[in-house]
This record gives structure tokens, sequence and C-alpha cells, in this order.
């Protein structure tokens, strides 16, 4: 599906986006990703780190896939709004625990956080072709 010069653009920023959270997941800003794991989860400093861990990898496949496959890109783009709807739930504790990281020190930083990520999720689907993809896959089902 061919998408617009605006959406090619905005696709490469969001991949840029996701490259560098990956890498902070793994290196300067492990320690606030790590307080964003839900506390329902297990309460082992191992598991908590796999998570950051691995969801940083995944932000990073995620990010370089949205950049260089290009040929690919609705199926990204419907797997990145999947992840960023699997990862909420951290940003909901985030706010409901009223833990300071990223900046977002006070419960009305955090809330506005929590209205960002179905941004988030609309700009994957949107930059990607995959929203349109969507729309009419619906129409002629």
């Amino acid at each position: 599906m061919k998408t617009s010069l605006f959406q090619n653009i905005s696709r490469i920023v969001l991949g840029s986006i996701m490259t560098i959270a990956g890498i902070g997941h793994l290196t300067f800003q492990r320690q606030e990703f790590t307080a964003q794991v839900p506390s329902w989860l297990p309460d082992s400093s191992a598991f908590i780190d796999f998570v950051v861990l691995s969801s940083g990898i995944v932000e990073i496949a995620m990010g370089l896939s949205l950049i260089f496959l290009v040929k690919n890109k609705i199926n990204i783009g419907i797997i990145l709004a999947i992840f960023f709807i699997l990862v909420f739930p951290g940003n909901i504790s985030q706010y409901t625990n009223g833990i300071d990281a990223f900046g977002l020190d006070t419960d009305q930083k955090r809330f506005i956080r929590l209205l960002f990520q179905p941004v988030l999720i609309l700009w994957a689907l949107w930059s990607t072709g995959a929203l349109h993809y969507l729309m009419n896959r619906k129409k002629t089902s």
C-alpha cells in the first residue's frame, strides 16, 4: 500500500523514537523503565529486569523494522499497535501507584501520559497505512 510522504516521515520518526526508547531500556533509562513494570507482576528483580530488557529488544526491533522493512509496514504497524496496548498496564501502574519516572512527577502529568497512548496506537496504524488497510478490509468483508 502506498503511503504519503508525511506518513513515511512520521513512520521513520516513530521508528527512531522506538529505537532510542529500546536502547534506553537496555542502558541509560533502565531504572526508569524498571519503575514502570506493573506491581501485579512477580516481584522478582530478575523477572522485572527480564521484562525491561526484553521489551527494550522488542522496541529496537520494531523501531528498525518501521524504518527499514517498508514492504511489511502494514503488518509492523499492526504489531506495534498491539505492543502499545500490551505495555499500557505499565503506564496505568505508574499513574495509580504515583511512580515518578521520565519527568512524570505529578498525577496530572502521569494522567496526560495515559491519554497519549491512543495517539501512539493511531500513529503506528496511520503512518504505516495499516489504519487504511484495516478500515477497507472491514468494508469488503
